[in-house]
């Protein structure tokens, strides 16, 4: 038995103005099955966590660059 998915998570790759994410959500919202699509307006700790893991992730990579 394969597993079954009730909601599928999106996540941009920079945040987008709400006045140009209206045609995104409304793709989205005529695909087959959707119930629902539901923006989240960005704040200082979705920031904070982007600049956490990219600060984590150059230092991962600088250690493979030393050889650590």
């Amino acid at each position: 038995m394969t597993d079954r998915y009730c909601a599928l998570t999106v996540v941009l790759d920079e945040t987008i103005r709400k006045d140009d994410a209206q045609k995104v959500l409304a793709a989205i919202g005529m695909v087959k099955g959707v119930v629902e699509v539901r923006p989240v307006v960005a704040s200082p700790e979705a920031y904070w966590a982007r600049a956490t893991a990219l600060r984590e992730l150059k230092a991962k990579l600088w250690d493979i660059l030393r050889g650590d």
